[in-house]
């Protein structure tokens, strides 16, 4: 009792040092004292998106920081290769799902602290469960992955009848990221800081081999590889889906990829390459992780507390040679059809989708034509291609409101051709939608999210 009573203590004092006293580089907000560390830990929710080589060192490091409440998302089971960088995992915990195995190893560590693991995947959770949390903090390895969250957090945003972010409206995130000896992490305040839509060209393209060249000129044990993958395994098993977590799977794609090479004289396919190749592994090294962790949760401490500013908003790490880290402050894409407040259109609840199609061409900003257009990702109408057009015709007669399921603001997504005669070009807007005289729309406010 009396080492945890120390251990608590440690803790503590550490925070206190940033909670407790005032400084020069504080946030507007802040007040310091006891009762915002106390706040702190008993009213703070955080969310941690992944559970792996940097998710563990997140709720670790979250856990010691002072957050009691926590709660954590991934989709994966532990596997044998994780074990040398993702630190809460065991040998016996093979197969299990990592969200649980995590809370559970951390919990057990962090006297206090209460971890919620969710073993399942980000998009079967409904958006109301992302909206409880105070910041989401991703540990993610996939562009998909971090679009989605993006997109859901940006849509919590609403803005006022001026276009100005509401604060309180705003649901901030901190993704981190790392490759090797190459890190990331940066601080989301979506209307303010750019979001992971506004620099998406951040992130090179991902290799892609020509089928072609898979086929007739394989050069290296990639290309054995994936020719294995996407050429033989159809050829050989019509019909019947690759997993990728199958370790059976895997060992036949690995063996056709040997035979491959023997055949073109190619070497360098393994087990682990294959693995690496067929489910795009990005190699991770655990002190790479541990480094961009501590950032990201210092960043969610100081957005939580306003204890210092928060970093502009952009921390690369490079240790391939020496060591070199840089802030970059990236701009915010003002048109972007995530974040960006778009166009505000207020409509009666008898207009039809064709009138708002007619008005978008009228309308001085736009002067659209040849629309198509998407609410919550579901096709209203689109132009082309014919079979497609044939298909959503239907609606074009239907009340907006009801396509959009008689919700009193919503956010559409247009796309066609914009501009005078002569200077036409396809363009891409978002339209903040309201109707007139429904229940819940105060004066011309909207949401400005995806």
């Amino acid at each position: 009792m009396a080492d945890a009573g120390a251990h608590q203590s440690s803790r503590s004092r550490d925070l206190d040092k940033l909670l407790l006293r005032p400084g020069h580089l504080v946030g507007p907000a802040f007040e310091p004292g006891t009762e915002l560390r106390d706040d702190i830990q008993e009213y703070a929710r955080i969310l941690v998106v992944g559970a792996g080589g940097l998710g563990c060192e997140l709720l670790k490091d979250l856990a010691l920081s002072g957050f009691r409440n926590l709660e954590v998302i991934d989709m994966d089971r532990i596997e044998v290769s994780n074990l040398n960088r993702q630190f809460l995992f065991r040998l016996e915990d093979v197969g299990k799902p990592k969200a649980e195995v995590a809370a559970k190893r951390v919990m057990e560590r962090v006297s206090g602290v209460n971890i919620v693991p969710h073993f399942c995947r980000i998009e079967d959770k409904l958006d109301e469960f992302y909206s409880d949390f105070m910041i989401i903090v991703l540990g993610l390895d996939s562009i998909e992955a971090r679009s989605y969250i993006n997109e859901v957090a940006c849509s919590f945003l609403e803005y006022d009848s001026n276009g100005n972010p509401r604060e309180e409206t705003m649901k901030p995130m901190v993704d981190g990221g790392t490759e090797g000896f190459k890190g990331h992490a940066r601080v989301i305040l979506p209307g303010i800081t750019p979001c992971f839509q506004c620099t998406i060209w951040l992130f090179p393209p991902q290799v892609k081999y020509p089928l072609c060249t898979l086929a007739e000129t394989p050069r290296t044990a990639p290309h054995c590889i994936e020719y294995a993958h996407l050429i033989k395994w159809d050829e050989v098993h019509s019909g019947k889906t690759f997993d990728p977590d199958n370790p059976q799977h895997m060992q036949w794609v690995y063996s056709e990829a040997l035979k491959r090479a023997a055949l073109f004289s190619i070497p360098g396919v393994t087990y682990t390459l294959t693995q690496g190749v067929v489910k795009n592994i990005i190699p991770a090294i655990a002190s790479t992780n541990a480094i961009i962790s501590a950032a990201c949760a210092l960043e969610t401490l100081k957005i939580a507390s306003g204890c210092s500013k928060t970093l502009s908003n952009y921390l690369t790490y490079n240790a391939v040679e020496g060591l070199h880290t840089k802030v970059t402050e990236f701009v915010r894409d003002k048109e972007c059809l995530v974040c960006g407040p778009g166009i505000f259109m207020e409509l009666e609840t008898s207009d039809t989708l064709k009138m708002l199609m007619d008005k978008l061409g009228d309308e001085p900003q736009l002067l659209m034509s040849g629309v198509s257009v998407k609410h919550g990702g579901k096709t209203l109408y689109m132009q082309a291609p014919p079979e497609l057009e044939a298909l959503t015709r239907a609606n074009l007669s239907i009340s907006l409101f009801k396509l959009m399921e008689e919700s009193p603001k919503g956010i559409l997504h247009v796309t066609g051709t914009a501009g005078k005669p002569g200077k036409r070009q396809s363009c891409s807007t978002k339209l903040r939608v309201a109707f007139k005289g429904v229940a819940g729309i105060k004066d011309t406010d909207m949401a400005g999210g995806a």
